[in-house]
């Protein structure tokens, strides 16, 4: 049987999450620190406190699989240490509809809420319950359609001969070392940590290596190799 939520929304505890994966934070425009005072002005106009913002940097959307950070702050909340999880916008969170039913599943069965800011759904009441369902499907449908334009457009440059591809600016070193130091087990996050501590840059010249970024490197060359 499902439980109750604990706190009524004026008196909650919440929990928040923020993610952008590698091209979001160049073209969305809304990065890590604008969702972090999303959440925060959202629970002082409420009157909750956050106890904690869980942060997954440079992951996709696409899948629950793969973000540490969110897997924690769902743990937490099945513990009972917040009443509530808070996302600046509900992609944020998931842009799959299977994954975004299963949360809130999830959601109802340990007795926490779901809320987005942007949409103003809160999960503790019915009919915020329903808008997240309807708010997710028309996520993963905008995702779709976005995919398939990009697609197209792709298509259609190679039809006419436009080679397409950003040029390969990372030094074969730095390849050798992801893929040396991927085939003795080390993980994409350790990799991503020693890059960043030797001021490695990317190969577009950033300053932060993410472990999504460190893993397209290795596949790309893999596909290259293949």
């Amino acid at each position: 049987m499902a439980r109750t939520a604990r706190t009524t929304a004026t008196a909650s505890t919440v929990i928040g999450y923020v993610r952008v994966s590698t091209a979001e934070q160049a073209d969305s425009g809304l990065g890590l620190a604008a969702q972090r005072a999303t959440i925060e002005a959202e629970a002082a106009r409420k009157g909750w406190t956050v106890a904690a913002i869980y942060e997954d940097a440079g992951v996709s959307g696409k899948s629950l699989s793969g973000r540490p950070a969110l897997a924690d702050a769902l743990d937490a909340l099945d513990r009972g240490e917040a009443s509530a999880l808070i996302v600046a916008k509900l992609d944020r969170l998931s842009r799959s509809v299977h994954d975004a039913a299963g949360l809130l599943d999830r959601a109802s069965r340990k007795g926490w809420g779901l809320i987005a800011a942007d949409l103003g759904v809160d999960t503790t009441t019915p009919s915020g319950e329903a808008m997240a369902n309807v708010m997710a499907t028309f996520a993963q449908l905008e995702r779709r359609l976005i995919g398939e334009r990009t697609k197209a457009a792709l298509a259609a440059k190679r039809a006419q001969g436009t080679k397409l591809g950003r040029p390969a600016t990372l030094p074969a070193t730095v390849v050798g070392r992801i893929l040396a130091e991927h085939a003795a087990g080390s993980g994409w996050s350790a990799i991503a940590r020693g890059l960043n501590a030797d001021g490695i840059p990317t190969a577009q010249g950033g300053k932060a290596w993410y472990p999504a970024t460190v893993r397209y490197v290795h596949d790309a060359n893999a596909q290259q190799e293949g």
